[in-house]
């Protein structure tokens, strides 16, 4: 079978088998990209867990409530 060639963000050539080296300049600290996969040790992902837990909480229904609202005015606005 053919290898298909590809092209990375610097422009030069790389195999299809080695996508991921197209991500080496991406601080994932600086920058999130869901394609690039994080790999990292359990107590990592904890404390990842943890940051996202201290921030702000909305309830299910306020945030329908808000969604709604919005919706209502979205749509008013755009008939207008």
């Amino acid at each position: 079978m053919e290898k298909k060639m590809c092209e990375n963000q610097e422009d030069a050539p790389m195999r299809v088998g080695e996508s991921a080296v197209a991500y080496r300049n991406i601080s994932v600290e600086t920058s999130w990209n869901p394609n690039v996969p994080f790999h990292g040790t359990q107590e990592e992902w904890w404390e990842h867990f943890r940051r996202i837990e201290e921030g702000n909480f909305t309830p299910l229904k306020e945030a329908n409530r808000e969604f709604d609202v919005w919706k209502k005015e979205y749509l008013a606005s755009r008939l207008k």
